[in-house]
């Protein structure tokens, strides 16, 4: 068993934190992007049909009985792997009319099934976020 002295302990040591100082900052660097549109994508599972559609953000869009609102929506610079993901509010309109919250989290694009919209007749995922659309801004003044 090799033994060290404590200022070989202390050079190792300072040297490892050197390296790692001088690391991290360059990983954790990605551009995190604030984008004004998600993209979602729904499935009817009565009709099979599915459904793309651009959301504003703050803004809520009904599909079927759902009514979607996107709270944020996240991408990454270019030069990164893209990771896309949203916070996102989903209300159910019930039979009798009233609004019941049925989701409210994060979704991930990479991964659709990990916070997915539990019902029984949609499927609604984020697919993308983007600066703009072909869907008209919402108008403010109308509010």
């Amino acid at each position: 068993m090799k033994l060290f002295t404590r200022n070989q302990l202390l050079r190792a040591a300072g040297l490892s934190l050197a390296l790692s100082s001088t690391l991290l900052p360059q990983a954790a660097s990605a551009a995190r992007i604030e984008n004004s549109v998600a993209v979602f994508s729904g499935l009817d599972k009565i009709t099979g049909r599915i459904t793309t559609f651009d959301v504003y953000v703050n803004e809520t869009v009904q599909f079927g009985a759902l009514q979607v609102t996107p709270k944020a929506c996240y991408s990454r610079d270019q030069a990164e792997a893209q990771k896309i993901d949203g916070f996102v509010e989903v209300d159910e309109i019930t039979l009798d009319r009233k609004i019941r919250r049925i989701f409210t989290g994060w979704m991930f694009a990479d991964s659709p099934g990990l916070n997915a919209v539990e019902h029984p007749i949609y499927d609604v995922w984020l697919k993308d976020c983007k600066q703009n659309s072909d869907v008209p801004a919402p108008d403010k003044a109308a509010n």
